[in-house]
This record gives structure tokens, sequence and C-alpha cells, in this order.
């Protein structure tokens, strides 16, 4: 394998359209067999250490929930040599939390529909996945700041539009804690890119069913995750710089034992 452009990613969401700085920042323009991905991939060194940095939605948030090339942007990290991915986003709140806090789950439901969620398109290759999220790259984001909480269930629905009071007290009755419209099928997909992936969810608001009044609107959510930036930007380059060794982990050693149906890059 040829030595790796960048070794860690940054996936932004919502309102995260920039994150690395310096004259030596470079973009790549990455071409794969599942289309285009969401934009250039800029690479700049963090911590020491070479970063790539996408943002999911596109700079211009060109790509709605539902339209995200979610096998492209995780095809395209892998062929630059990403091992390792952080992805922050922005989640409504369902139970024990509030807006402002800073959650690293540690479980997922997918309830997206209308989403290409595996690269595997023939044959057997049956992805583990009873722990979507890496446990050592969730660490490394959890120990980052001190208000960063540890676990939580995170529901991830279809989108774009946001919930209905029933469906957001099923999820709050169900035990869930946060929903998200973008973290399924991102964290599959890089599980079966081989990759250690965690998601730093930020609480821009409490879900419909969660309080009375209005629901939830755009406005808030993208006006909370404004206000964080800077603390998330913070939060992100502290767990970059504590990032554990990626070899070993069973993000990438379950493909050991399996043959996978599909193209792997690097």
């Amino acid at each position: 394998m040829s030595s790796p452009i960048a070794e860690v990613a940054v996936i932004g969401g919502t309102g995260f359209y920039s994150f690395l700085q310096g004259s030596d920042v470079t973009e790549h323009a990455v071409t794969t067999p599942y289309g285009d991905p969401s934009g250039p991939i800029a690479v700049g060194e963090v911590a020491g250490r070479r970063v790539a940095f996408l943002p999911r939605h596109g700079q211009d948030h060109r790509h709605p929930p539902h339209g995200i090339p979610y096998r492209a942007n995780a095809w395209a990290l892998r062929s630059l040599g990403v091992r390792q991915v952080l992805a922050p986003c922005a989640v409504g709140g369902l139970v024990d939390v509030a807006p402002g806090d800073v959650v690293v789950p540690d479980q997922l439901v997918d309830r997206t529909f209308r989403r290409v969620g595996s690269f595997v398109e023939t044959g057997a290759c049956h992805l583990p996945f009873a722990d979507p999220y890496c446990p050592q790259v969730s660490a490394a984001a959890v120990a980052a700041a001190p208000d960063v909480r540890a676990g939580g269930t995170m529901v991830v629905i279809e989108g774009p539009r946001f919930s209905t009071r029933a469906e957001s007290r099923s999820y709050a009755e169900a035990g869930w804690n946060l929903v998200n419209m973008t973290g399924a099928p991102e964290a599959a997909l890089a599980r079966e890119m081989r990759q250690c992936y965690a998601a730093i969810a930020l609480v821009t608001d409490m879900d419909a069913g969660a309080e009375t009044g209005q629901g939830v609107g755009q406005e808030e959510v993208f006006a909370l995750f404004r206000a964080n930036l800077e603390r998330l930007t913070a939060l992100l380059t502290r767990a970059i710089e504590t990032l554990p060794d990626p070899d070993g982990c069973s993000c990438s050693t379950w493909a050991d034992e399996v043959e996978p149906t599909y193209d792997i890059p690097g």
C-alpha cells in the first residue's frame, strides 16, 4: 500500500463546512465507482497528523440528508488512506439530554428507507454491526473535553422533514436519546471500508415530542450549531491528537475472516 495522503478524516455536518487552516492545505477531487463525493476533500495537518475534511452536505449544503452520496464519500476517504473517522453532526434531543450537550453515542437505530446502505451488491458478505461505533475513536472524543457525554442511542430518520410529535414520542418511549438524519448509512459504510468511525452529536434542540410548542425548525438548528463551531473545532483537534493506533481494531479485522465482495481501495 502506498503512503496515505491522510490517515484521519473529519466529516463535517450541518453548518460545519470548513475545518483545516494553513498554507499546507490541499484539495483533492476524487472520482469513485459510486459517483462524486459531496465535494473536493481538503487535506492538511492537525496535531501532527494528516487529516482529511469533507463537508457531508457539500460546501453550499447542496445535498439534503437523503441525497448525500454516502458510498462515494466513504470510498473516497478510504482511497486517500483514511482509517479513522470523526463525524460531528447536529441532532435533536429525546431523553436525558438538553440543547448544547455534546454526546458520543454508542448505539444506532436506522429508520431510513431510501438510501443504499452497503457496498455489497453480490455474494455473501455480512457486516457485524452490533456495536456500530469504534470504541477507541469514541473514547478519544469523550476524553477531548470534560463536558462530552459518553454513550446513548441515536435514531436516524429519513428526512428531510422533521419528526411528527407521535414519531418523536415513540422514539423517546423506546429509550432512545438522540434523533438525526445523516448517521445512517454513514457508520455502516465506514465499517465496510474497514474504518474506525465515531459520531460526535451536538444537541441543537429538543425534538417535537419532547416538549410543547411549535416543534423544531431549521433556523434554530443551524443557529445553535454555528454558535458551537469553535467548541467543536477545539474538541476535534484534541481528539485527533490522542487517537490511538488503529492497527488490530475490530473495525478493520472483522474482514480478515470474510472475503469482501466489493473493492476496498488502498
